[in-house]
């Protein structure tokens, strides 16, 4: 988007905000909303009207308002209610990201013991068998697509073994998973996206009747227990469980330990700094989750009650989205905001977000960008990116900052 469409766009569509075209531009644009227009129109299509949130302030409190809900049947009376876009829709939609309070402290309450400190250490010589491993399969070639080849696996791999789900399968959640986070609401998308929903939604009762007849000890297993005893439960909120975890399992993880990667060889100066003092990862870690915020958008929060923010009513039914991104590059919380600097005091992100939606799976997606990164740098000491930083695209996508593929040679 140019500085000349930007003055010239007074609503922003869907469309818009999941273009390659706006994600390219997006910091300079966030950096003029923060400015003059911290909450912007958007028009959502079927969702309705909605405001982009910008700054970080009204980011922290609007991720805690209890005037805004998650759950749209908490909003709309059941004549306002939207028919579904996609068929597909209720099977993958009941789990506890959309879910207020208490529905979301029942559902996280089932899922949260197996993501505690104690239980995520107990993962770190899995997950740097896993990261040794990928390694060993392109080191022989002094190259690699970072993304196919190592990002993309490695979470897969580590939540897949945690869910009890076969790893040949993995390729395919990664399809599915695009079309979970895919917003678009143009036809040909819609019929597309409801299509793969449909396989996944396949995919998940095979999977479930085998668990049935043969449990384990692993989460799904213990998720198929607490819908059995039927008042933890329901069927429909088991498959979009199941699926909430191997999507959130694996997508902020694949972009974290991506940007990460792009932002250090875009800086080296800062490489050079981490390869030298090697315990920097951990603040390196919490500043590239700043800089390039995997997820770049919240999802969906539906207004029951009116309120004013900015001298401008935000009335019921009205959609609000939070960039992430650039609550992160907020002038007045972070000095130098567009300075990727590993040694950043104070860092006050919010990437995996605010309030009862704080991102569950953050202590792992830490841990596995550690081991992934630190093993990266230590295996292939001369590492650099293959061809011109030009050539580097971001995906066109609504919810996520994520890139097509990372060419790397070393």
């Amino acid at each position: 988007m140019s500085s000349k469409e930007k003055n010239s766009v007074t609503i922003l569509t869907e469309s818009q905000l999941s273009s390659r075209a706006f994600k390219d531009e997006a910091y300079e644009f966030y950096k003029e909303l923060r400015k003059s227009q911290p909450l912007y129109p958007l028009s959502l299509g079927a969702l309705g009207k909605g405001w982009l949130i910008s700054r970080y302030d009204d980011a922290i409190h609007l991720l805690k308002n209890e005037k805004l809900k998650k759950n749209y049947e908490n909003v709309f009376t059941a004549k306002e209610k939207r028919p579904a876009l996609l068929k597909n829709e209720e099977s993958l939609t009941k789990h506890m990201l959309n879910s207020d309070p208490p529905d979301h402290n029942r559902l996280r309450t089932l899922v949260q013991k197996a993501f505690t400190h104690r239980m995520i250490l107990q993962l770190e010589d899995k997950i740097q068998h896993i990261a040794d491993s990928l390694l060993d399969k392109v080191q022989p070639n002094k190259l690699m697509n970072l993304v196919d080849d190592y990002a993309f696996p490695l979470p897969i791999i580590v939540i897949s073994e945690m869910l009890g789900i076969p790893l040949e399968d993995r390729q395919k959640f990664r399809v599915w998973s695009q079309a979970i986070i895919d917003f678009s609401d143009a036809p040909e998308r819609l019929q597309e996206n409801d299509h793969l929903l449909g396989e996944f939604v396949e995919y998940l009762e095979s999977l479930v009747r085998k668990k049935r007849s043969e449990p384990s000890g692993d989460l799904i297993s213990a998720l198929i227990q607490a819908e059995s005893e039927g008042t933890q439960l329901s069927t429909e909120e088991l498959y979009s469980m199941i699926m909430l975890l191997i999507v959130a399992g694996h997508e902020t993880t694949v972009n974290l330990i991506t940007n990460m990667t792009y932002a250090l060889m875009c800086h080296g100066d800062q490489l050079e700094k981490l390869r030298q003092q090697p315990d920097l990862m951990n603040s390196a870690i919490e500043e590239a989750l700043r800089f390039h915020s995997p997820v770049e958008l919240t999802t969906i929060r539906w207004t029951a009650e009116p309120f004013i923010l900015h001298g401008q009513e935000i009335k019921r039914k009205d959609v609000i989205i939070i960039s992430l991104a650039s609550a992160n590059r907020d002038e007045k919380i972070f000095p130098n905001a567009d300075l990727f600097d590993i040694e950043r005091k104070s860092n006050r992100h919010i990437a995996f977000g605010h309030g009862n939606h704080f991102c569950l799976g953050a202590q792992l997606a830490r841990l596995e960008a550690k081991i992934a990164i630190s093993t990266l740098l230590r295996r292939c000491p001369n590492i650099q990116l293959k061809g011109k930083k030009e050539q580097i695209k971001w995906k066109g996508n609504f919810l996520m900052r994520a890139l097509e593929e990372l060419p790397l040679s070393f």
